[in-house]
C-alpha cells in the first residue's frame, strides 16, 4: 500500500483489514477539495466553499441505524425502535463487505481526529472514507490533532465510511441496502449505502452518549453553548429547525460549540471541532456569522444555485431537500472560545418551534418543569417539510436528541436533575431554565405569523443579562408556565400567546389539544418523573 500524507509511521492499515493500493492520510482541506473537483464530485462556490451532492440520502436514516447486541450493550443499551439490535454475525458479514469494497478502490482517505475538548475524556478517532469530501467533513467536524500528535496517533474508535457498499437485506439483517452500525465492544462504526455525512458525526455522538454517562457520570447533551463577557455559560437545547445554531451564534457572546457537549463536574466542553448548520433560507442579515463562515474550507451539501456560471448559491432552493447543510471548522466563526470549554451553565434554554401558536415566546421553568420538558423534547413539524404532512404535527424527542441516545432517556434526565440541584458557579448557585418558542404566534401555522428572530434574540439577551430577574411574572392556565409581563425591546402584546389570537376560545381549544398531546407522550416517563420530582 502506498501512503501519502502525514501519519503515524508505526501504524499500518492492514492491521484493521485494509489493503487498498493507495491511501491519502490527513490531507489538507485544499488537497481534499482538489481531489473532489478532479473526480467530478463537487465544485467550488463563489465564496470558495466546496459544494457537493450527497446523492439519494440527504439526511440521516434512523430506521437503518443498528447497534451490535452483545454482553456490553445488553447491560447498557435501551433496546427500542431507536436502538435496533443487530447480531455479531450480521455485523461481521457487513464489515467484511465494507472492507472488501474499500480494498477494491484505487485510493481511499484517512483522517486522524478526536472528540471531546476536555482532555480527560478525549476520544481518538480514525476515519477511513471512500470519498475525499467525506474526509473533508471529518476534518471540519472533529477536533484536529497537530502533526506532533499525529506522529504517534493511535485510534480508540474506527469509522469506515463506504457509500458505494450496499447491504443485502435478505442476508445481512438490515432493513434496506444502507446501514450504519455501531459495535461498542470492537469500537468500530461501519457506514454503507449512504453518503450523507451526518451519519459520521452522529455515530460518534451516539458512542459518547453511551460511554460518558455510564463510565464517567458526565451528562452528554444535544445542545449548543456559548459564554458571555462575564464568563457565564448558556446552553441551548433544541431539535433541528428550532434555532439552536442560530441563537447560540451571538456576536456578543463567544461560541463554545453548536451541537454536542458534555457537562462534567469541572466544566461544559464541546465534543466537536466544527459546526454543521442548516442553510435553508440563510441570509447575511439574519445569520451573519454563519453566512460569513461559508468560505474556503467549508462544505455545503445539496444546495442549488442562483447563477451556475458564477456559482452563486441559492439558499432558498429546497428542490433537493429542506435539509441543506454546511460544515465548517469552528474557527470560521470569529467569536469563539478557543479551548471550547466553559463553566457550569447559569442559563439553559429549551427551544421549540411551536407551529400550533400556543406556547409563550419565553417562559421560566422551575426544576420539575425543566425535567418535564427535557424528557418531552417537544417541537412541531410544519406542512411541506416532509411528505404527507399537511398541517402542524407535534414531534417529541426525549432530551432533544432521542435518535442518538443508546441509554434510557431517564438516565440523562436523572443526570440533568443532579446538575440542576448542584447549581452553577455563581453565588446563589441558581441555574435559570427557560422555554423559548421560536415558532408561531397569533394562531397556528397558516393563520398566525412566525415570531421574529429579533424578538427572540432580545428575549434571550434579557434572560442572560438578568433583566428579567425583577420583572413580574404571570402563570398561564394550561401548562403552568411563568410568563414575564414585560421584556426589554419586545412588545408586551406578544408575551402572552392567548392575547395574540383573534379568537381566545380558539386558542383555548388549541391549547387543550396540545396539552393532551404532551400528556400522552409523557405517559411513558410519568412513573419515573413522579419519583424524581
Amino acid at each position: 500500500m502506498k501512503s501519502i500524507g502525514t501519519k503515524n509511521p508505526n501504524f499500518d492499515l492492514s492491521t484493521v483489514g485494509i489493503t487498498t493500493p493507495k491511501c491519502f492520510w490527513n490531507l489538507s482541506p485544499a488537497a481534499l477539495a482538489e481531489k473532489t473537483i478532479s473526480l467530478d464530485q463537487g465544485k467550488l462556490t463563489s465564496t470558495g466553499a466546496l459544494s457537493i451532492d450527497t446523492g439519494k440520502f440527504t439526511g440521516r436514516s434512523p430506521q437503518d441505524r443498528f447497534i451490535v447486541q452483545d454482553a456490553y450493550t445488553d447491560e447498557h443499551v435501551y433496546w427500542s425502535d431507536v436502538n435496533k439490535p443487530i447480531s455479531q454475525d450480521h455485523y461481521e458479514k457487513l464489515k467484511d463487505k465494507v472492507l472488501a469494497h474499500l480494498n477494491n478502490q484505487k485510493e481511499i482517505y484517512v483522517r486522524d481526529a478526536y472528540a471531546c475538548a476536555y482532555a480527560k475524556y478525549q476520544l481518538n478517532i480514525r476515519v477511513v472514507t471512500e470519498l475525499p469530501w467525506q474526509n473533508l467533513f471529518a476534518y471540519n467536524m472533529f477536533l484536529r490533532p497537530d502533526d506532533r500528535m499525529i506522529s504517534d496517533f493511535d485510534h480508540e474508535w474506527l469509522i469506515l465510511g463506504a457509500p458505494g457498499c450496499k447491504a443485502d437485506p435478505d442476508t445481512d439483517g438490515t432493513r434496506q441496502d444502507n446501514f450504519a452500525v455501531i459495535n461498542f465492544t470492537e469500537k468500530t462504526i461501519i457506514i454503507g449505502g449512504t453518503a450523507y455525512t451526518g451519519e459520521i458525526k452522529k455515530g460518534i455522538f451516539s458512542v459518547l452518549n453511551c460511554t460518558l454517562p455510564t463510565e464517567h457520570n458526565v451528562l452528554s447533551m444535544h445542545c449548543s453553548a456559548n459564554v458571555g463577557k462575564k464568563g457565564d455559560t448558556a446552553l441551548f437545547f433544541g431539535l433541528s429547525g428550532t434555532g439552536k445554531t442560530t441563537l447560540s451564534t451571538d456576536p456578543d457572546r463567544k461560541l463554545i460549540g453548536d451541537d454536542e457537549h458534555g457537562w462534567s463536574k469541572a466544566n461544559v466542553f464541546n465534543f466537536e471541532g466544527g459546526c454543521y448548520a442548516k442553510t435553508i433560507d440563510l441570509s447575511e442579515n439574519k445569520e451573519p456569522e454563519i453566512y460569513r463562515a461559508i468560505k474556503f474550507g467549508a462544505m455545503v451539501e445539496n444546495v442549488g444555485f442562483k447563477d451556475k456560471s458564477l456559482r452563486l448559491v441559492d439558499y432558498e432552493d429546497d428542490s433537493k431537500t429542506q435539509n441543506t447543510r454546511v460544515s465548517y471548522p469552528i474557527d470560521h466563526i470569529d467569536n469563539i472560545v478557543y479551548n471550547s470549554r466553559g463553566d457550569a451553565p447559569q442559563n439553559i434554554f429549551f427551544l421549540t418551534c411551536d407551529a400550533f401558536g400556543v406556547l409563550p415566546p419565553i417562559s421560566r421553568l422551575d426544576r420539575d418543569q425543566a425535567m418535564y420538558y427535557f424528557l418531552l423534547g417537544y417541537t412541531a413539524k410544519i406542512a411541506g417539510t416532509e411528505a404527507g404532512i399537511n398541517e402542524p404535527q407535534a414531534t417529541f424527542s426525549a432530551c432533544f436528541g432521542l435518535p442518538f441516545l443508546p441509554l434510557h432517556p431517564t438516565k440523562y434526565a436523572s443526570l440533568l436533575g443532579e446538575k440542576l440541584d448542584k447549581g452553577s458557579s455563581r453565588k446563589d448557585k441558581r441555574i435559570d431554565v427557560w422555554l423559548i418558542n421560536t415558532g408561531w404566534s397569533g394562531g397556528p401555522y397558516g393563520t398566525g405569523s412566525r415570531l421574529e428572530l429579533t424578538f427572540t434574540r432580545a428575549m434571550i439577551k434579557a434572560a442572560l443579562s438578568g433583566k428579567l430577574t425583577d420583572v413580574e411574572f404571570t402563570k398561564e392556565p394550561f401548562f403552568g408556565l411563568e410568563i414575564p409581563t414585560r421584556c426589554p425591546d419586545v412588545p408586551n402584546a406578544i408575551l402572552n400567546p392567548r392575547d395574540t389570537w383573534r379568537n381566545e376560545e380558539e386558542y383555548d381549544k388549541q391549547a387543550k389539544e396540545l396539552k393532551e398531546l404532551f400528556e400522552t407522550s409523557f405517559e411513558q416517563y410519568k412513573e419515573y418523573y413522579d419519583k424524581l420530582s
